[in-house]
């Protein structure tokens, strides 16, 4: 797997990886992640097309999930640590 680029953004970091003929998107926010496979063929444009997949309203959406994964996990561990 190697990156391809990394798109800046204030509240995750951003990576685009290629292997096996997919793009892989990965978001990371402090100890969450989140990844999504595409494949080559999907995405017109190589990289540049992942960015332009990759609008406000999909980082949005991204950024939703990580709030409902902290809760989960926080919720997970507090049934753990009782």
């Amino acid at each position: 797997m190697r990156i391809l680029a990394e798109l800046p953004h204030p509240d995750c970091k951003i990576s685009i990886f290629g292997m096996n003929q997919k793009f892989i998107i990965k978001f990371e926010q402090g100890t969450l992640e989140q990844s999504y496979k595409i494949a080559e063929t999907d995405i017109v444009g190589g990289v540049n097309g992942v960015f332009e997949l990759l609008d406000d309203a999909f980082i949005t959406e991204v950024l939703n999930h990580f709030n409902a994964m902290r809760k989960s996990f926080l919720s997970g561990f507090e049934r753990y640590d009782s």
